[in-house]
């Protein structure tokens, strides 16, 4: 979750309308903590909690955003409760999630499993106004590439890539290790997107020193907070 999720973000700011929502509403340079901490109670609301509690969640959020409206720097007017921009943001949010479980999650997916996530969440994008969600893997990956073509790095988005990129950790193991993070997150991008976001792309020998250096890292925190066991929802309340 932890690399997904800073992937998520590289991956979002790709595109210039949902960039300038945040660049324009967002307080994120102002305490980075609270906002990923917002974020994080969203998705562990909307996936673990009861449906009446994820649906309350939802409400916010979309009362939230119908204020989040402007214009871009393309001249563009943008509305964060917009179906195709809330379709952006879902898809490159649960795009980066799974790779980044599948690349250093505890267990192994097999592609049907794969499916049933992207499936799974395609109801939270639909609660929220998303159009059209991907219910597949291979559903998933179109949809990225539809949207190649509206993708580039805005002035906003070069300001958000260096303030997440250099972190707001202090003490050096801390910057080392969200700097490991970060590295990882860069590497589930695919070489088009590392490209578009101005990133060089690390060599095999690096490549493959971060992702040992990760996986050890992860484990370590697994230790901490172990995972929670899978469970069948016992009433339709969950």
């Amino acid at each position: 979750m932890l690399v997904g999720g800073i992937g998520s973000l590289f991956f979002q700011m790709l595109h210039p309308h949902a960039m300038a929502g945040v660049a324009q509403h967002s307080r994120y340079q102002h305490d980075p903590f609270g906002r990923l901490l917002q974020t994080a109670n969203f998705i562990g609301t909307t996936t673990y909690g009861s449906r009446s509690a994820a649906y309350a969640s939802i409400e916010r959020v979309l009362a939230v955003h119908e204020g989040v409206r402007g214009t871009a720097d393309d001249g563009q007017a943008y509305y964060a409760n917009d179906p195709d921009l809330l379709a952006w943001v879902h898809a490159a949010e649960m795009s980066m999630f799974l790779r980044g479980y599948l690349r250093f999650g505890r267990l192994h997916l097999t592609r049907e499993q794969c499916d049933t996530y992207v499936l799974e969440m395609s109801r939270l994008a639909s609660d929220l106004g998303a159009k059209d969600p991907p219910s597949t893997l291979e559903e998933l990956d179109a949809v990225l590439q539809d949207f190649r073509p509206q993708l580039r790095l805005s002035n906003d988005g070069v300001i958000g890539r260096d303030f997440v990129a250099n972190g707001f950790s202090k003490g050096p193991v801390q910057r080392g290790a969200y700097r490991l993070l970060v590295l990882s997150a860069f590497d589930l991008l695919d070489p088009w997107a590392r490209e578009l976001l101005g990133v060089r792309t690390q060599s095999r020998l690096v490549q493959r020193a971060v992702r040992v250096a990760t996986h050890v890292l992860c484990s370590s925190l697994r230790v901490f907070v172990p995972p929670t066991k899978p469970v069948l929802a016992a009433t339709s309340e969950h």
